[in-house]
């Protein structure tokens, strides 16, 4: 028997976990989860007869050594951080590797030493990163192969609430870690190409920012730019495009929203809160304001962000209860980010039979026989509810798929990657349109930078 080692069993693994136990008998599979709380894990998934629960603390090093040792791959969920440690135990027992995050500057240092050792750490290989990479090297490699010439790249990836479970202002709820969302976009501009010029936007400029996009069947979308889009210039071969720009995408409205956030400082993660525990969610958002003797917390507010009684943006923060003067915050010593998250959590966690819902847009700019060529493509996938979101489909399947095409051989290369080869994008792309998660391509007009799609 073949024996994965999956470490972590949180929110992205309902899928990956269906998908190993599924082919456990045809593919001699045994899976061992590694879990700090196993209790969480559902009883049909610790019943298996061929999967195996143990609880596991990542930092107890024998205990993870002991397990790494005894699998065959390892398949890593844990946060980003994290990897590190569990990449160098798979080098020193040699085991191949597969995880769904960045790849780390500490983990690309080890590249020469997993190629020496023949195996294969295969990272970036869920949703995004992981299918945006996939499908848009599917496109640009047949472009090339064309003999076209790529001119603009842009990508933009949303995890948000489906349309019937859509039942707030603000069109979102939490369908991935919430301190991600509240911390998106902090640590540096945000860089990208357009038109062959270098264009950066700071932070408190990012959500003011927008562009905006129309998916059939599912209307307006507006996307602000990620951290770093010049990363993959070369890792796609587009050193000679004019327009490099990667996003995500949200509902119209939802970015204008999110900046009275910023602007207030509420999502800054820098510092403590004094007598954080125990503070009303009223005298939370006080905390950012003018002291006045006279005026309430509301009106002080309005008159900071100039937002009128009457429009939506205000609506929008009166739905987060955000002047309770009776809910409290019970977190110790916490960031201003933190306590936003856990307001935020309030109101916009899914319920159980919730739907969430990931959409995908590419736009692919390019030239052929002098002539300019634009391909519009998207990815729409819908979740079942809470625990099998689509979330955890479009991250947790291309991880499983990935782990089992190494197991049989069928990617061989080795080293620190991400998946940018065919002999790992053709395969994968063709099995997840099985599961419904398939694009749709359009050929259209060639606009290039359209600045009126932008909103500044």
């Amino acid at each position: 028997m073949r024996k994965i080692l999956v470490l972590g069993a949180g929110k992205s693994t309902s899928y990956l976990l269906d998908y190993f136990l599924e082919k456990s008998a045809t593919e001699q599979l045994e899976i061992t989860i590694g879990d700090l709380k196993p209790d969480y894990i559902p009883d049909q998934i610790k019943n298996h007869p061929l999967c195996k629960v143990v609880k596991l603390d990542i930092f107890n090093d024998a205990m993870r050594k002991e397990q790494v040792q005894k699998s065959t791959i390892v398949v890593s969920m844990l946060p980003a951080h994290l990897h590190l440690v569990v990449a160098k135990d798979c080098l020193q027992f040699n085991k191949h590797l597969i995880t769904a995050s960045y790849v780390s500057p500490e983990l690309k240092k080890l590249s020469q030493e997993v190629k020496d050792k023949r195996l294969i750490f295969m990272n970036e290989i869920g949703l995004d990163p992981g299918i945006d990479h996939m499908s848009a090297m599917q496109v640009i490699d047949r472009i090339r192969n064309q003999g076209g010439k790529m001119l603009l790249f842009e990508s933009f990836t949303g995890g948000l609430v489906a349309p019937e479970s859509d039942t707030n202002l603000w069109n979102y709820k939490f369908t991935w870690n919430p301190r991600n969302v509240v911390l998106a976009g902090q640590g540096g501009a945000a860089k990208f190409i357009q038109e062959d010029t270098y264009k950066y936007i700071p932070y408190h400029r990012l959500f003011r920012r927008t562009e905006f996009f129309d998916i059939e069947d599912y209307g307006r979308f507006e996307g602000y730019a990620n951290r770093d889009s010049l990363k993959y210039r070369e890792a796609y071969g587009l050193q000679d495009a004019l327009t490099l720009y990667r996003g995500t995408l949200r509902r119209v409205g939802f970015s204008k929203a999110w900046n009275l956030f910023v602007q207030l400082g509420m999502t800054d993660d820098g510092y403590e809160v004094e007598n954080s525990q125990g503070m009303s969610y009223r005298d939370f958002t006080n905390l950012f304001l003018p002291y006045s003797p006279t005026d309430s917390v509301e009106l002080k507010l309005r008159h900071y962000l100039k937002i009128d009684q009457d429009d939506i943006m205000w609506e929008k923060l009166l739905e987060l209860d955000l002047f309770n003067a009776e809910k409290k915050i019970p977190l110790t010593k916490a960031s201003p980010a933190q306590m936003l998250q856990y307001i935020l959590e309030d109101s916009w966690s899914l319920d159980d039979d919730d739907k969430d819902m990931i959409v995908m847009y590419h736009k692919f700019g390019y030239e052929l026989n002098g002539e300019k060529h634009q391909i519009d493509s998207n990815m729409v996938v819908t979740g079942e509810n809470r625990t099998h979101t689509a979330m955890a489909k479009t991250v947790g399947l291309p991880v499983a798929m990935a782990t089992l095409a190494i197991l049989n051989r069928k990617i061989t290369s080795p080293g620190v990657q991400i998946p940018l080869q065919s002999e790992v994008y053709e395969p994968i792309l063709a099995e997840l349109e099985q599961y419904g998660i398939k694009f749709k391509e359009f050929e259209v007009t060639y606009l290039g930078y359209n600045p009126e799609t932008f909103f500044v």
